[in-house]
């Protein structure tokens, strides 16, 4: 059980590769607050359902003084929860661009500011934060997309730096997925999935439990000398 008894917090958990690292962390012995817009719509006993908007500061602040006053603790954070509006830059709008910087970046700021204090005090923590391959490498329709998931790669070793400067055990971490069978590939033409599958060495797309298990890592003591990182997981795709 390489997370008995901790307490984790993941956002955007209600579906695809949340959803999947909240099962992970569950049958690895954690009890999960699962953040999302939407309701809860599995059960698992030991997953708890809170409805959060993560672009609404205060409301993330209510939900890190829940969790830190039921629970007494948070050991593990994970910032899933993204959003896509896609549009050639010529083409994107404001609204476009504005909605998936707020929800994709500072979605996973309004959830740090709060949370990665906590664990500083406590002297100890995991923060996993989701990037993409495209915030790596880009791609075309997806300048909103690819800024938000590049930004979260910077704010990763910022925080990898500030929550150790008082000699706290925090780590913070981001994984960059490659193409995933996630709802929103599914919508996606087959023609499509299968270019995107030949583009990587390993011939295939991934499934959002090859990326939970990566998380399951972060989170544990396994990865307790790994700061600062960002573990690209997309099966050789831009080797």
């Amino acid at each position: 059980m390489r997370l008995d008894g901790k307490v984790a917090v993941i956002t955007g958990g209600t579906r695809g590769i949340g959803r999947a690292m909240a099962e992970e962390f569950t049958n690895a012995g954690a009890r999960v607050i699962v953040c999302d817009i939407e309701v809860l719509h599995y059960q698992n006993d030991n997953v708890e359902g809170y409805e959060l908007n993560v672009t609404d500061s205060k409301a993330c602040k209510v939900l890190a003084d829940y969790v830190k006053g039921k629970y007494g603790k948070v050991d593990i954070l994970v910032n899933n929860a993204g959003i896509t509006r896609d549009a050639l830059t010529g083409k994107m709008s404001d609204e476009q661009w504005n909605l998936v910087i707020d929800v994709n970046l500072k979605g996973a700021f309004n959830l740090t500011r709060f949370i990665g204090p906590i664990m500083q005090v406590d002297g100890k923590g995991s923060i996993i934060n989701i990037s993409s391959v495209v915030g790596e490498y880009g791609n075309i329709g997806q300048a909103n997309y690819s800024a938000s998931k590049a930004g979260i790669i910077g704010m990763t070793k910022t925080w990898a730096k500030e929550f150790t400067m008082k000699g706290a055990q925090v780590r913070v971490n981001a994984i960059s997925p490659g193409y995933t069978m996630t709802d929103i590939l599914k919508t996606v033409p087959q023609e499509l999935l299968e270019k995107f599958a030949k583009q990587t060495m390993l011939g295939r797309l991934a499934e959002p439990t090859e990326i939970a298990k990566v998380a399951l890592f972060l989170a544990s003591d396994d990865s307790s000398y790994i700061t600062g990182h960002n573990l690209s997981v997309n099966g050789g795709m831009r080797l």
